[in-house]
C-alpha cells in the first residue's frame, strides 16, 4: 500500500480532518509577489517576515534534505456563543493554544512516517518557522487561497489550522486543488478596517487580527470596531463558512472558565490568575493589561 495513504489515515487517526503531501521545491513564483508585499509597508511591522526570506520560500533551506512537505489542517469552526465578549474574540482563541495541540500531534506524525521509512528524519512546524504553510496548503491540494488571504477547503471553509512536517522521506504527492471563489468579495465588503485588497492581499497595517494579537501601543492599536482579541469578521460572511460542520475537536472547545467570565470579572481579574487560567491559550499573548483596556472601551460603546 502506497505510504501516502497511511500517512494520511494516520493523520486522521490523530485528530486532523486534511492531511495532504507535496513535493519540496522552491516556491520561486512567490518571490515577486512576497518582496512587493514587504517593499509596500503593508506587512505591518512584523519584523520576522523579512527575514529569512530565501528559507520562507525553500524548505530545503530550513531543513536539509527535505523531500516531501505533509500538510495536515484541523476545523475549528464554533458556532456563536451566550457570552458577548466571547462573540468579540477570534473564535480560534476560545479553546487551548492550537500551537501546542497541533506540535504534539506532528510530533506523533512523524514517528509514524520514520516507521515507514526507517533512516528518515523532519521537523514538525506550527506557524513559527519561516514557512509559507498557505502556500504549502494549496500545492498539497487542501484548497485555496480565498480574498479573505486564508486557505479555503470546500467543505471546511476557512476555519483552519495547519501544522507541517518536513521530511526526508520520498512520498508521492497529492494534486492540487481546482476552486476558487468566484464573483463572491463578501469578505472584502465586510472587513470594518477595509485590510483586504481586491489582490487578495492583506495590509497587516489595517488588520485587525494584528492589531490585536501583535505587541503594539493603545494608540497604535486604533478603532478596533469592538473586537477585543483577533477578528472573524471575513471568515463569519464566507459562504463556505456558512456551510462548513461546526469542529468535534474537544481541544478547540469553548473554555468554561471563559465562557462564564462577565466583563466584571475580566475587570477584576488580576496578572496571576489571568496567567494560571489562561497561560495556555491564545489570549496570553496578548496579556491581561491590553484586554481589560479594550473591554472598558467596549463597554463605553456598548
Amino acid at each position: 500500500m502506497d505510504n501516502r495513504f497511511l500517512i494520511q489515515q494516520h493523520a486522521l487517526e490523530l485528530g486532523f480532518d486534511l492531511c495532504r503531501i507535496a513535493r519540496s521545491r522552491a516556491l520561486t513564483e512567490h518571490r515577486e509577489r512576497l518582496t512587493q508585499w514587504l517593499d509596500s509597508g503593508e506587512y505591518g511591522g512584523l519584523q520576522y517576515m523579512q527575514r529569512n526570506l530565501d528559507k520562507r520560500l525553500d524548505p530545503s533551506l530550513l531543513v536539509e534534505g527535505t523531500r516531501s512537505i505533509v500538510v495536515c489542517a484541523i476545523g475549528y469552526k464554533r458556532g456563536p456563543v451566550p457570552n458577548p465578549l466571547m462573540n468579540h474574540m477570534a473564535s480560534y482563541a476560545w479553546g487551548k493554544d492550537y500551537h501546542l495541540v497541533i506540535r504534539e500531534k506532528l510530533r506523533q506524525l512523524l514517528q509514524y512516517i520514520q516507521q515507514l521509512c526507517p533512516g528518515s528524519s523532519g521537523r514538525v512546524f506550527v506557524d513559527t518557522a519561516p514557512l509559507l504553510e498557505k502556500a504549502w496548503a494549496v500545492e498539497a491540494g487542501l484548497g485555496w487561497i480565498g480574498r479573505n488571504t486564508l486557505l479555503i477547503h470546500p467543505e471546511l471553509g476557512s476555519y483552519l489550522l495547519l501544522g507541517v512536517v518536513l521530511t526526508d522521506a520520498e512520498l508521492s504527492p497529492d494534486t492540487p486543488m481546482q476552486g476558487g471563489c468566484g464573483s463572491c468579495r463578501r469578505c472584502i465588503d465586510a472587513c470594518p478596517s477595509g485590510a483586504l485588497g481586491e489582490d487578495r492581499m492583506l495590509d497587516a497595517r489595517r488588520c485587525i487580527a494584528r492589531r490585536t494579537v501583535e505587541a503594539c501601543s493603545a494608540e497604535e492599536e486604533g478603532d478596533l470596531h469592538g473586537w477585543l482579541f483577533g477578528c472573524d469578521a471575513c471568515q463569519r460572511v464566507c459562504p463556505y463558512n456558512l456551510h462548513a460542520p461546526e469542529s468535534v475537536h474537544p481541544e478547540f472547545a469553548p473554555l468554561p472558565e471563559l465562557c462564564s467570565m462577565t466583563p466584571q470579572d475580566w475587570l477584576s481579574l488580576t496578572e496571576t490568575e489571568f496567567r494560571q487560567r489562561f497561560h495556555e491559550t491564545p489570549l496570553e499573548r496578548c496579556g491581561l493589561e491590553r484586554l481589560q483596556h479594550r473591554i472598558r472601551t467596549f463597554l463605553e460603546k456598548h
